[in-house]
């Protein structure tokens, strides 16, 4: 046998025995311990989050497993972005198949895979465009960059005096733009001067929305139809349909930040569903690729989004061959295997078994779908609970102090979500 071919299988069997024997594989995963990965982190990457003092070598489906072996339920799903589960097998091939014949072009050339999945999504979602981008936040940045092009070039706004209408409580990355918009002081405080032509108003509250868009120079209102990181803020109903009625009213693009919210984790396709209406301009991310790669974009219909020309925005990876392939399949999955019903479903059993803990420990329990938290009495330490849920098996982290989101991959069975429910309320109870 030729020398490389004799290595390549040596490779392929190497794979093989790590997938068979997972305690052959472990022992190969566990090269340094916790606190040694804890501290090599610390002593060499930026100090820009706080993670939870868990260090993950391995995760598959609902679990993760840490370098000392132990196995931990995911109530996190990478902020909502393997909504499939981790390393799902179909989209696990589709990345290796597309890996060995295409993965990067650049835009300056046609690639046969774009097309394909600019097909796809555009007619599931009911838009003509789609602009692909890799990011959640560079899809908020695109969107952006698509209302203001239009106000000028479509409403006749005055050029350079463009205004976004945004609200209390967003997050949608932490770039300047997205900062600037920002009301948590952790996310703006020192990076200013910031983005000219952002105003903020109150969330849901559709009196402050229509005297915001009294002003002609509005192009857009960009809101999450579910406030992820704010700490799964539900809106009343009729919210929804309150912004359709109001954006249409006054020529104002709806923009629809759906990174978090959308493809499955609330119960429906996309959160606005719930109310039967249709954003001018749809922002998808994280779950789009199942957490393979970073894929993001825009979907948005041809006044919109042929506003802006050829070399007016883009992106070096944006639309790449890989990229492209592995969200054309992590979206069939959602569908095919019908995650939204499955969210839908058992958030309805995780929400009635959270409702039953102490209303002294957890005030308030609010989501759609699995995506969830608990409100946690500001007298206790959630960051204290996270690490007791970590001690009994079960990754969350809590968002602005005292909140906990609870956002497990939907894929998880109706006994593991009640398994799950135990191991928090045991975790709760000890705090009564």
């Amino acid at each position: 046998m030729d020398p490389l071919a004799r290595v390549a299988l040596l490779n392929i069997k190497r794979s093989a025995r790590v997938l068979l024997y997972p305690q052959s594989w472990h022992i190969q995963c566990r090269k340094l311990t916790s606190q040694q990965i804890f501290d090599r982190e610390a002593k060499y990457g930026a100090h820009n989050y706080h993670p939870l003092p868990v260090a993950l070598c391995k995760a598959q489906g609902v679990f993760m497993w840490d370098v000392e072996g132990k196995r931990y339920f995911d109530f996190l799903s990478a902020y909502s972005a393997v909504n499939q589960g981790h390393c799902h097998p179909r989209i696990y091939k589709a990345m290796l198949d597309q890996a060995k014949t295409l993965t990067l072009t650049s835009r300056a050339f046609y690639s046969d895979v774009l097309g394909e999945f600019e097909e796809y999504i555009t007619k599931l979602f009911g838009y003509d465009k789609w602009l692909p981008m890799n990011t959640g936040v560079e899809g908020g940045e695109t969107a952006c960059k698509l209302a203001r092009k239009w106000g000028y070039s479509c409403k006749g706004i005055p050029q350079n005096q463009a205004k976004i209408i945004f609200v209390e409580g967003n997050f949608w990355g932490r770039t300047m733009s997205a900062v600037s918009s920002s009301t948590d002081p952790s996310s703006y405080g020192g990076f200013g001067p910031f983005m000219p032509g952002f105003e903020i108003i109150p969330y849901d509250d559709l009196s402050a929305l229509q005297r915001a868009l009294d002003d002609p120079n509005v192009c857009a209102f960009m809101v999450e139809p579910i406030q992820g990181e704010s700490g799964v803020v539900v809106p009343k109903d009729g919210y929804l349909k309150g912004i359709r009625e109001l954006c249409t009213r006054y020529n104002v693009l709806w923009i629809a930040d759906e990174v978090q919210t959308g493809l499955a984790r609330t119960g429906k396709r996309i959160a606005v569903d719930y109310e039967n209406v249709k954003p001018d301009i749809l922002i998808l991310g994280k779950a789009l690729s199942g957490g393979f790669y970073p894929v993001s974009g825009v979907l948005a219909n041809d006044p919109v989004m042929l506003a802006i020309k050829p070399g007016e925005h883009g992106s070096t990876y944006g639309g790449n061959p890989l990229g492209c392939r592995i969200a054309l399949e992590a979206v069939r999955v959602l569908e095919e295997e019908k995650l939204a019903e499955n969210a839908e479903r058992l958030g309805h059993v995780l929400r009635n078994e959270l409702n039953k803990l102490p209303k002294d420990v957890v005030t308030l329990v609010r989501g759609k779908g699995l995506l969830n938290a608990i409100v946690i009495n500001k007298k206790i330490n959630a960051m204290d609970i996270c690490i007791k849920l970590k001690e009994h098996g079960l990754l969350a982290k809590p968002t602005h102090g005292h909140i906990i989101r609870l956002a497990p991959p939907l894929i998880i069975t109706e006994e593991q979500i009640r398994e799950c429910a135990d191991i928090i309320s045991k975790t709760i109870l000890t705090y009564n």
